[in-house]
């Protein structure tokens, strides 16, 4: 599987979380199974976890509602709000946790770039700050939640990740 994590030490670049994953199948297949919730209630979100999508309008301005039940039990709210959808190309996008909550909102930009009969991935999630990033990271897991996340995208699309 081809899968990088990075971030660095200086400026902005504290502040983010950028994961990518290369998967065999065809870019518009990647993004639909992005943009249809029957499709990502097969794979969003990380192991042990389910997600229940309550309302979602993928259009700029539009919203996605959705619960995701934890193995713990406790119910992980959700909203996103679109702010770019380019068909098949990428989606930008506000995601905010419980309620809303300003405090938890991240700005994620995904990529899917076309690499012939595969599908480069990237995820760049852009916390406020450092600290937000490294709350994000610590108390939601975020840099494993999101590597399994894009594993279970590869398993729902019986695709797999290829191989460096």
């Amino acid at each position: 599987m081809a899968e990088t994590i990075s971030s660095s030490a200086a400026g902005q670049a504290r502040q983010e979380l950028i994961l990518t994953r290369i998967l065999r199948a065809p870019r518009s297949l990647v993004f639909g199974a992005w943009t249809d919730p029957k499709h990502l209630a097969r794979w969003w979100g990380p192991r042990g976890f389910t997600t229940t999508t309550y309302s979602m309008d993928v259009r700029p301005g539009g919203e996605w509602r959705f619960v995701m039940p934890g193995p713990d039990g406790t119910d992980s709210k959700n909203r996103i709000v679109y702010l770019e959808v380019d068909e098949p190309e990428r989606l930008v996008y506000d995601h905010f946790g419980e309620e809303g909550d300003e405090k938890e909102k991240f700005q994620t930009t995904v990529t899917f770039l076309d690499r012939g009969t595969t599908t480069e991935v990237v995820m760049r999630a852009l916390f406020p700050t450092a600290a937000a990033r490294e709350f994000a990271a610590e108390k939601h897991g975020a840099i494993e939640g999101g590597k399994q996340t894009l594993e279970r995208l590869a398993e729902s699309l019986g695709s797999g990740s290829v191989k460096d």
